[in-house]
């Protein structure tokens, strides 16, 4: 049976028993995740005394451990990783610590995304902002400029996601009038990374933890962006306006299927499999492969492999009249045409 039999609706409803999360699975990916975390930042603190050369090379995996805890906090955001709701909330707390991102502010913001992830009349909310074709000849050189400077590779890649996990989730942006909840959520967070911070400065000096945490956040947070970035500005995604928007056709056929090597996915908490996590967020992230080996047909729904992926980079404005993404030079190129 093919996946266009069915409609995305219909696979909402079939996917609903991959829900249940498995206790003792859950506790096992936590474990086998942050002691490695763990282990690899202390060999990294021991790597100074040999070379500071060691101590990079280790900066890579030990972020790929820090990225998968950061995987398993936003399984816990969505209520997947245990059965209670208290039990995900209190780990994805603990796990924010570690990932400097406040877990219930984060938490408002991720679910405005699946709210409202390919709605062109409700952008700007735990997205990456994308303009149409149209909005962008209407901006003037200027505006031009800043956005194309946002939508570089280097700013995108480089300089944003250091700023986002370092500085911007200090405060709670966007959402400073919306109560206490997300005040109390970073301010509490902030606290608990400043305490933190300060034991291990008084263990190793300002110097060495600087020169260990430093390489770590950086490649992590680079890592974790543009993931979260290719699984919706891929040139086949849906954007479209409110009242032809659907939370289902959005999910189905707007997230892609990010087809990556075993360890890449397993780093990454299968997150690749995203427009399953989108129709089902409630599924565990150990869980999605279950459901492509029980339901082929949907692992070529949005499917991109990791060398297509690398386009997506150039891809930055949404072409209504093609519904595609597209690049500035395809822009240039259609303007002179016209």
């Amino acid at each position: 049976m093919t996946s266009s039999v069915r409609e995305p609706r219909t696979w909402a409803q079939i996917l609903g028993p991959y829900r249940t999360p498995k206790i003792s699975r859950s506790i096992f990916e936590l474990l086998i995740t942050a002691a490695p975390f763990v282990m690899l930042w202390g060999l990294m603190w021991a790597a100074l005394g040999v070379g500071y050369w060691l101590c990079i090379l280790l900066a890579l995996p030990t972020a790929c451990f820090l990225m998968r805890l950061f995987m398993i906090q936003h399984d816990c955001g969505h209520g997947a990783c245990f059965r209670r709701r208290a039990t995900n909330d209190w780990v994805g707390r603990v796990i924010g610590v570690v990932t400097l991102t406040p877990y219930s502010f984060w938490l408002r913001a991720h679910a405005l995304h699946h709210a409202n992830a390919g709605n062109l009349d409700h952008r700007g909310s735990g997205d990456i902002i994308t303009l149409t074709t149209d909005e962008y000849a209407a901006l003037n050189p200027i505006q031009r400029l800043i956005y194309r400077l946002y939508r570089s590779p280097f700013v995108m890649f480089g300089l944003i996601p250091t700023y986002l996990f370092v500085l911007h989730q200090r405060l709670p942006v966007g959402l400073m009038r919306s109560g206490r909840e997300p005040w109390l959520s970073t301010m509490g967070t902030n606290a608990a990374i400043a305490a933190v911070i300060s034991v291990l400065i008084w263990l190793m000096g300002v110097g060495p933890f600087l020169l260990v945490e430093a390489p770590v956040v950086i490649v992590s947070a680079s890592i974790a962006v543009w993931f979260f970035y290719v699984q919706h500005q891929y040139e086949d995604t849906l954007w479209v306006h409110d009242s032809d928007w659907s939370f289902y056709e959005a999910a189905l056929n707007g997230s892609s299927h990010y087809e990556l090597p075993p360890a890449l996915a397993w780093f990454t908490g299968n997150i690749g499999v995203h427009h399953v996590h989108h129709l089902a967020s409630r599924i565990p992230f150990y869980r999605l492969p279950e459901v492509l080996r029980d339901h082929p047909q949907l692992a070529s729904l949005g499917r991109l492999t990791f060398l297509q992926s690398l386009r997506c980079a150039t891809l930055s404005l949404w072409d209504e009249r093609q519904r595609r993404l597209i690049s500035f030079r395809e822009f240039r190129r259609s303007t002179r045409a016209a």
